[in-house]
C-alpha cells in the first residue's frame, strides 16, 4: 500500500510533536498513536505505518554496535564510548561484540553508519581494487 503525500507529511508532524530536546518521549509515542486511533483521520492507516517506519529509524540511529577482533578492555570500551558520544550525541545503546573473522581492528556500526578499521575490511577494499 502505498502511503499518500499528505499522510506521510502528518506523520512526520506527528514524529516532531514526539520529540523532547531532540529525542523521542514513548509517552508522547503513546499517547499520539492512541489520538490517532481514536480520530481515525483520513487515511491513518498510512500515517501510522510512515510514522512507525520514522519511529524505527530513530532508533536504529541511537544504537551502536562495536565488533573487535578480541575482546577490548574496559578502558578501551570507554574511550570508543565516549568518541562515539562525542559524535552522534549521548544517549547511545552501545553493544560490544567480538567477531573474530575481522582479524584485527573495530567495525562500528551506527544506524547506517558503517566506520571500518578491520584488517578484513582493508583487505576486502584491496581485493575489490584488482
Amino acid at each position: 500500500m502505498k502511503t499518500s503525500k499528505q499522510a506521510r507529511r502528518e506523520a512526520k508532524e506527528l514524529f516532531r510533536a514526539c520529540l523532547v530536546q531532540g529525542r523521542l518521549d514513548e509517552n508522547r509515542v503513546r499517547g499520539a498513536v492512541q489520538r490517532v486511533i481514536e480520530l481515525k483521520p483520513r487515511g491513518y492507516l498510512g500515517m501510522l505505518e510512515h510514522f512507525q517506519r520514522l519511529i524505527q529509524l530513530e532508533t536504529e540511529r541511537r544504537k551502536a554496535r562495536v565488533e573487535s577482533a578480541v575482546p577490548l578492555t574496559a578502558e578501551l570500551q570507554t574511550q570508543v564510548s565516549r568518541n562515539l558520544a562525542r559524535q552522534y550525541g549521548e544517549g547511545l545503546d552501545i553493544g560490544f561484540t567480538v567477531n573474530p573473522a575481522l582479524i584485527g581492528g573495530v567495525r562500528v556500526r551506527v544506524g547506517s553508519d558503517i566506520l571500518d578499521g578491520s584488517i578484513q575490511g582493508r583487505l576486502e577494499a584491496l581485493s575489490e581494487k584488482f
